[in-house]
């Protein structure tokens, strides 16, 4: 075991200790602090361990930064945790390989992500633990930091219950706080008193907007400049969608349950349904088979009886429908949604895959198997083929190999000795460039004696010239291409009727990524801002003609039950709405604007949903009470919508007012 000892002179930007009656408090200022752990790049032990007790009303997020001896080489791992509650951290070394994004959380700590570039062993040469931004001081302590070679057994808890029977933070007062289930079934009665749009067509498109011939299917079109998606009558579509309408098993609760009023036993014949343990955490999760159980299905059943069900689809999709949502987002429950009468978009329920993978979840897109993987999975497309009111799918979300901005994936094929079919290629590819191995050693001033060489490890390959990154790059642009064609020709075999919209990349800072975009119908991103503009104009500016659709965002605060804001912060419901209102409106405005789905329907748990967000995200919380203030922004903003795509209208200029965000 090594001992970290944090020294006074090792605090940086501003971080400074107090001296308490009950022992000293680190204060990190509001720009974020850093303390530099100066034992911990010589030590050889697998797990950094320490206690974090964060003295807030609300979560905070914190990251552990990893330097290695490069110019920007760093990875870093953030952490979130729970307001008030002695938190014992475990970070596994083996994680600054960055082979995982979400590797998964202890019992008490929030979700877990990594970022950035691998960082070896041999190579690191300083750490610093530091806190996010946020919109205050935040005051913590800290004790017991240490390296060793095991995984901590027991991990502490606070002694007091943190969530009540629906499932609410049990510690926090707010307006419309249910207290019995008198009130939640009240709850579930009241909607927005709001009408859908007067102009609206069947399928929410604009009766006096028409923008094409009818086609039978949702289409898009491009008319004087500006993107349009259709309706099947051809009217003009602002899709304002909606994340995550369906009731599954969000709150994570093993390990846990001692903070909660209540949870019925695992096989309580009434309460069986609402629990749920398929899903598998990260490979540093010492609880890596979860118990999810569903609040808010347990919340709607008290409400509505054992048949909710029907009532809740009906319920839920009239209560959006009547605000100006005319979408049913990605991962909603389409089999009882989809018979109310609601466009929808989904997903290519399983992307392909290899057995061999090139970098966390980038298969080797070269070998025959991705390729009849594709052609399998695009089988499930055909029962929607025919469906009218289904807008078109993704091809998935957020690949995790694509959150490195660094990112070469030709490197990654050469990082290791594993063969691959990619690698064969890379070797092909560049064989024909060369010819010879002694033109290759030239072109990238490093010595091979023979294209072999390439079989074996070669480390950051396109770090070796200029000529050696332009290969890389074009090869990875090769890799992606494949990545994107192969299965968007699949599953165009299979449903010819319907729109491909894309990949749902995080972000596009890599100009990689757009490569492929002529296989979509639509180009989607999800972007977490408070204006959406630069991230539309960036795509238009890589090349891509294609309409843009949002497929996440959100603003969450910090009055309500969730202690975290997620990945845009504001501090109140109103100003949530504000910011909802000014960032729908920048996408309807916009020439290749076509949609934007929040994300997400409800509320996450206090405590964690099943990788450990806790966002004040909803647009009802976890007891399906509405938040009207953002069903009236939505019908105001959708509203506007047709002046805006017409360029009428200018969006508001009614900015919310931004805190940093608290997520992880």
């Amino acid at each position: 075991m090594t001992t970290l000892t944090i020294r006074p002179e090792l605090l940086k930007g501003g971080l400074r200790i107090e001296s308490k009656e009950d022992g000293d408090v680190f204060v990190f200022p509001e720009n974020g602090g850093c303390m530099e752990l100066p034992e911990l790049p010589g030590a050889r032990e697998r797990f950094l361990v320490f206690r974090l007790h964060l003295l807030e009303a609300h979560s905070g997020a914190f990251e552990l930064r990893f330097f290695g001896r490069r110019r920007g080489n760093e990875c870093s791992v953030r952490f979130g945790v729970l307001p008030d509650a002695d938190t014992l951290i475990c970070i596994d070394m083996n994680w600054l390989s960055a082979s995982q994004l979400f590797p998964g959380s202890t019992p008490g700590e929030l979700k877990v992500v990594c970022h950035g570039e691998r960082v070896l062993p041999e190579e690191l040469v300083r750490a610093e633990l530091c806190s996010l931004p946020c919109f205050h001081e935040q005051h913590v302590r800290l004790s017991g930091m240490r390296m060793q070679d095991e995984r901590p057994e027991h991990y502490p808890l606070p002694d007091r219950k943190l969530v009540d029977r629906f499932g609410q933070n049990a510690e926090k007062l707010w307006p419309g706080k249910i207290r019995s289930e008198e009130e939640l079934k009240t709850a579930l009665l009241s909607r927005p008193n709001s009408a859908a749009p007067a102009g609206w067509d069947r399928w929410g498109g604009w009766k006096d907007l028409p923008v094409s011939e009818p086609r039978g299917f949702f289409h898009a079109v491009k008319r004087d400049g500006r993107w349009w998606v259709a309706d099947p009558d051809g009217n003009a579509f602002f899709s304002l969608g909606c994340d995550c309408m369906t009731v599954g098993a969000e709150c994570r609760v093993d390990g846990l349950e001692s903070l909660l009023e209540w949870l019925p036993e695992r096989n309580d014949p009434e309460w069986k349904e609402y629990f749920e343990t398929h899903r598998r955490m990260g490979d540093g999760d010492p609880r890596e088979t979860p118990t999810l159980f569903s609040y808010l299905g347990a919340n709607l059943r008290r409400a509505m009886g054992e048949n909710w069900r029907e009532g809740w689809a009906s319920y839920l999709t009239r209560a959006l429908w009547n605000s100006g949502f005319n979408t049913i987002g990605n991962w909603s429950d389409l089999d009882l949604l989809c018979s109310h009468g609601m466009p929808y978009v989904t997903s290519l329920p399983k992307f392909p895959d290899t057995q061999h993978r090139i970098f966390r979840d980038f298969p080797d897109v070269f070998a025959a198997e991705y390729r009849e993987n594709a052609e399998k999975n695009a089988q499930a497309l055909a029962a929607r083929r025919d469906d009218p009111y289904l807008i078109g799918y993704f091809l998935r979300n957020e690949p995790s190999w694509a959150f490195v901005d660094s990112l070469v994936l030709a490197d990654e094929v050469l990082n290791t000795a594993e063969p691959s079919v990619c690698r064969t290629q890379l070797i092909s590819f560049l064989r024909d460039r060369y010819t010879t191995a002694r033109a290759l050693s030239e072109a990238w001033q490093h010595e091979f004696e023979s294209f072999d060489d390439l079989m074996r490890p070669v480390r950051d390959a396109s770090r070796f010239s200029e000529r050696a990154k332009q290969d890389m790059h074009e090869f990875s642009r090769q890799m992606i291409r494949a990545y994107v064609e192969i299965p968007a020709k699949a599953c165009r075999a299979v449903d010819p009727n319907h729109m491909i919209l894309g990949m749902r990349w995080a972000w596009v800072k890599n100009p990689d990524l757009v490569t492929g975009w002529e296989n979509f119908d639509v180009f989607s991103l999800n972007c977490y801002s408070v204006d959406p503009t630069a991230a539309i104009e960036n795509v238009e500016r890589l090349g891509v003609d294609l309409p843009v659709m949002i497929g996440e965002f959100h603003f969450g605060a910090l009055d309500r039950g969730p202690t975290a804001t997620g990945l845009e912060g504001v501090q109140t419901q109103s100003e949530r709405a504000k910011a909802f209102r000014y960032y729908c409106e920048r996408v309807a405005a916009h020439p290749c604007g076509v949609g934007c789905h929040f994300f997400q329907c409800y509320d996450q748990f206090v405590l964690g949903r099943f990788d450990g967000e806790n966002y004040n995200i909803g647009l009802f919380d976890i007891c399906s009470r509405p938040y009207p203030e953002m069903f009236d922004a939505a019908l105001t903003a959708m509203e506007r919508t047709p002046a805006l795509m017409r360029g009428e209208t200018l969006p508001t200029e009614e900015r919310p007012r931004s805190i940093p965000m608290i997520a992880y």
